[in-house]
């Protein structure tokens, strides 16, 4: 895997991705994550590219790229989490709003696995 810029983040806050990445987690995955999530919120039926294939496969859905996110929100300096932090909650009022809350889900999962 190689590293991608996460579009619309700054140059720094790539940089601090980048930096995440490589000391933390893996290399273009946060990049990737964004662009899962965002194709999952969406409800676009696509084939994965190559780059976010090796990330996804149909048993583990895409639920692992919002768990990414946000452990990357989690651990990014706050400038840069602010800028990434902006683009998911955007993702995320689309996805509460064409998903309701599941009853039977486990409350102990993060909010955005409890919705269907």
């Amino acid at each position: 895997m190689r590293y991608r810029d996460v579009p619309g983040l700054s140059g720094a806050a790539n940089a601090a991705v980048r930096t995440l990445e490589r000391e933390r987690l893996t290399p273009g995955i946060v990049s990737v994550a964004l662009s899962v999530w965002s194709a999952r919120v969406h409800g676009t039926e696509r084939r994965w590219k190559r780059w976010e294939a090796e990330f996804t496969c149909s048993c583990c859905g895409a639920g692992w790229a919002r768990n990414k996110l946000q452990e990357a929100l989690n651990l990014l300096p706050p400038r840069a989490a602010a800028e990434l932090r902006m683009q998911v909650e955007r993702l995320d009022e689309v996805f509460l709003g064409r998903t309701h809350h599941e009853p039977m889900a486990d409350p102990a999962l993060a909010w955005w696995h409890r919705r269907c």
